[in-house]
């Protein structure tokens, strides 16, 4: 059993400035989200300035919403939660400071250079050959401070969060290197060190696994430490979360080639992608119905615990995102999803539903205990952010779901003499009214995202309090 009382060992700072960047980042993020999508709706909102145009402020948002606010939160929760678990002091904190700041460096010249037009056109890497190496020295420099704490941990055990970050940082510092050879020609240009298909392959077993671990390990890391502490429950099944992990680490690395069907990337690649995407569905709804189980006993607490909530509906769209995921990976039903707007709403699935509330629900957990506070200033606050997350989210996926499958249907549909029976202007026009409902459910979502920020000024700036024990119970 962990007691959280506020110790001074533990170095809290670097994880407060991550956590309140985390928010700020956030707020950025989906602002640029909401613009682009005004875009997608009234195109001449960019008002022909190239910097504003969508193809520039998209890689903005994505790199925004993942590196920023989702990296920031990462970081900040993995250096939470190896102190605690391990009950060692995190190590080398010169370097942690270092880590904060060079994240903070690297966003910021994302920020600068992706409006600007320099780009190595990769998604999700689409950062010059300059600012990757620097995000290679801030990854090892994270690696070495979160590794070398679980080396001096004070516990004869590795609690399973802490596998699952661990994870998420080996891997995401192979994926960024491998993927991001390339061949300087300037200051902020280079070439790819691949070419053709190989690149393409390359590029997309770092894609889905940015989201695999980045988007999916990182934060089931998160889930395994702040569910039990916000429930007072042990995790339900320890030895499931091991098989959880170690299924989730060997599979979902050969998850990639699904990006790729009707490509000409080689039939057995693609045909591999697609059953390893399947296979997928089993360990991702382990941990689903692990986190969900935790609060057997507890499921009174989702009547008068906002966090709670917030956490019991990431969980739900976590499992929802990732049935979908292997549904949308089998080639006949690819051949109507593939660069629709389908896609569009299953990555915000993800991203929105899973993704952010559980991020959302870690940080309300954490804010009191970083600041020494009882709890946050508003509670009903909390609640009210709840529905805003949760009707944003449900009308932004819902309205791409439609969008989505009405387009790959028109472009499939063709005449009795072959020719297709809508052209591209026509399916255009009739998935306007879904981009405004989309547009709606990002203001939505992104107002709760300024009234977390309220709530965690307020809580940050309320007189010292300092809270109560809170002995949180762990399974080993």
């Amino acid at each position: 059993m962990e007691n959280a009382v506020a110790s001074p060992n533990y170095n809290y700072k670097v994880i407060r400035q991550f956590t309140v960047m985390s928010v700020v980042w956030g707020i950025v993020g989906m602002a640029v989200g909401v613009f682009i999508a005004a875009q997608l709706a009234w195109p001449a909102l960019n008002f022909n300035i190239p910097w504003l145009s969508f193809g520039r402020l998209r890689p903005l948002h994505t790199n925004a919403v993942i590196f920023a606010f989702g990296g920031s939160a990462l970081m900040g929760t993995s250096y939470y939660v190896v102190q605690r678990t391990c009950n060692a002091v995190l190590a080398f904190p010169k370097l942690a400071a270092f880590s904060f700041w060079g994240w903070q460096v690297v966003i910021v010249a994302a920020a600068i250079t992706l409006p600007m037009g320099f780009t190595s056109t990769k998604e999700y890497a689409e950062l010059e050959w300059p600012i990757d190496i620097l995000i290679t020295l801030v990854w090892l420099a994270y690696a070495t401070v979160f590794f070398t704490t679980i080396a001096k941990r004070r516990t004869s055990h590795i609690y399973v969060a802490n596998w699952f970050y661990g994870a998420f940082i080996i891997a995401i510092a192979l994926l960024h290197v491998v993927n991001n050879l390339a061949v300087p020609v300037s200051l902020m240009k280079s070439y790819s060190a691949y070419s053709g298909s190989i690149d393409a392959m390359v590029q997309w077993w770092y894609g889905h696994n940015a989201v695999g671990f980045f988007l999916t390990a990182g934060f089931l890391g998160m889930m395994y430490y702040y569910i039990p502490v916000q429930a007072q429950r042990p995790v339900y099944s320890y030895r499931l979360s091991i098989v959880h992990f170690w299924a989730l680490i060997a599979v979902y690395m050969w998850a990639g080639p699904h990006h790729l069907h009707y490509s000409s990337l080689p039939d057995w690649a693609q045909s591999l992608g697609m059953v390893f995407s399947i296979v997928l569905l089993a360990p991702s709804w382990g941990g689903m119905i692990n986190g969900m189980m935790t609060l057997s006993g507890a499921w009174h607490k989702l009547r008068t615990d906002p966090i709670i909530r917030f956490m019991i509906v990431a969980l739900s769209f976590y499992g929802m995102s990732t049935f979908e995921g292997p549904m949308m990976a089998i080639k006949t039903v690819n051949a109507l999803s593939h660069n629709t707007d389908w896609t569009i709403g299953h990555v915000h699935a993800g991203a929105l539903g899973w993704v952010a509330m559980i991020t959302i629900g870690a940080t309300y957990v954490m804010v009191p205990r970083l600041f020494e506070r009882k709890q946050m200033y508003s509670i009903s606050w909390i609640n009210t952010h709840f529905w805003l997350s949760t009707i944003g989210t449900v009308l932004y996926i819902a309205s791409m779901w439609v969008s989505g499958i009405m387009q790959g249907l028109m472009w499939r549909a063709v005449n009795t003499d072959g020719t297709l029976t809508y052209n591209f202007v026509q399916e255009m026009v009739e998935r306007h009214p879904f981009y405004i409902i989309r547009l709606l459910g990002g203001i939505i979502f992104l107002s709760g995202m300024i009234l977390m920020a309220l709530n965690v000024y307020k809580t940050i700036r309320a007189e010292n309090d300092c809270h109560g024990d809170d002995n949180v119970q762990q399974a080993a």
